[in-house]
């Protein structure tokens, strides 16, 4: 029986002896000082289904690295569907490193580059409070999901290539631990090797990218081997290595789908996570979706956003 059966089996028997369902909760911990700043954790989950500890969906938020905060009224759809399918989710703060900060590009990566460092490294540090914490939280510590919009997704993406590729910032973590799955709304990793090559399989990743982003780019911008890699190009160093993903590329689309999917997506990001982390499918699948209904805002790119 695969543990998503074993969960749901138990949580029916919980539910047969006690109702009405369980309470939507919400606990803000600090999980580290960082710079003299605090940063805190927010903790959704209901007070039912507590027989088996339950898997972890860790959230970062979005906002190019200058903005944003981990309660944003967008992502409570998001964190509340999961919590009430019998998961554990967390959003967390990072340190905002692009803040004040020029537009970033080719030439003037190194601020960009430190921000995405300060933000893997606080994700590593909310991931080790949680591993800690993981009896008391009551999650299971080798089903630790990773999913992020936009900034946050650019962390996911780099914290799960960094610890596969045995980056120091990653010795934080214990040796043997690895992420289950990465969920990714408009990513990319930022690399000065060229397109990344992980040394250690990755975690089993969803995709959500627009074909028309030009703020996180869908593809790549690069100046030989510096550069972000976007989806695109990820998906075709996962393709060619066999890694396990699903890439949902919404055609005609800009940075918007670094958010809408949180809300329209829901039972697919679920399907994802039953199949790829609790089945272990080894699948590859790529789904070109064309809705004829919405128009593409016209997508930021990082001359106009940061400026």
């Amino acid at each position: 029986m695969s543990y998503k059966a074993v969960i749901l089996f138990f949580t029916a028997l919980l539910f047969s002896v006690t109702l009405p369902a369980g309470t939507l909760l919400k606990e803000t911990r600090v999980f580290a000082e960082r710079e003299g700043t605090p940063l805190k954790l927010d903790i959704y989950k209901t007070d039912s289904a507590t027989i088996l500890p339950q898997p972890c969906l860790v959230f970062v938020f979005g906002g190019g690295f200058k903005e944003g905060t981990r309660d944003a009224r967008l992502y409570l759809p998001y964190f509340h569907y999961f919590a009430t399918k019998g998961y554990t989710v967390v959003s967390i703060d990072y340190r905002l490193g692009m803040k004040g900060r020029e537009a970033p590009g080719i030439l003037n990566h190194k601020p960009l580059q430190q921000a995405i460092e300060m933000a893997v490294a606080d994700l590593y540090l909310a991931t080790n409070y949680l591993l800690t914490q993981a009896d008391e939280l009551n999650i299971d510590p080798s089903l630790i999901i990773l999913s992020g919009s936009s900034a946050g997704a650019i962390t996911v993406l780099q914290a799960d290539y960094m610890e596969r590729d045995h980056n120091p910032a990653a010795d934080v973590l214990p040796d043997d631990f690895r992420y289950a799955g990465v969920i990714s709304f408009a990513g990319g990793i930022f690399s000065k090797e060229g397109l990344p090559s992980y040394s250690q399989r990755p975690a089993p990743t969803l995709f959500f990218h627009g074909s028309a982003d030009k703020l996180v780019p869908y593809n790549n911008t690069r100046l030989f081997k510096l550069g972000m890699f976007g989806s695109r190009a990820l998906t075709k160093r996962f393709r060619s290595e066999r890694y396990p993903y699903i890439f949902y590329i919404m055609e005609e689309i800009g940075h918007e789908v670094s958010e809408y999917p949180m809300k329209e997506f829901l039972p697919e990001i679920e399907q994802f996570i039953n199949d790829f982390v609790f089945d272990r499918k080894q699948w590859m699948q790529e789904i070109y979706f064309k809705d004829m209904l919405r128009s593409s805002e016209p997508s930021n790119t990082p001359a106009n956003y940061y400026n």
